[in-house]
């Protein structure tokens, strides 16, 4: 990934409060995106909650929608927050929304 670190946390702060898309990041965060390779890393680091267990947005929510409805159910079923944690915040979010 050659995606700056402040920029990286950015997103993932922002995920955390709920941004799932590229419009919603701006709105969540003052992050400038540089070009399109900043771009294309952005929106594939936005599909995806766990970075260690690469676990996807789309898994968690699916968990989410088979009944997983905290945080540790969610890792149970999908591997997410089990390694280093620091994605928690995001599954919560996501645990919360439904989205």
């Amino acid at each position: 990934m050659n995606l700056d670190i402040e920029k990286y946390k950015k997103v993932r702060m922002a995920q955390a409060q709920g941004a799932r898309t590229i419009e919603e990041l701006k709105e969540k965060s003052d992050i400038v995106i540089e070009n399109n390779e900043e771009l294309k890393e952005i929106e594939t680091l936005l599909q995806n909650v766990c970075k260690c267990k690469n676990v996807s947005v789309k898994e968690v929510v699916n968990a989410v929608k088979n009944g997983a409805d905290t945080v540790e159910k969610v890792s149970e079923s999908t591997g997410a927050g089990t390694v280093c944690g620091r994605c928690k915040s995001i599954i919560a979010n996501i645990v919360e929304n439904k989205r």
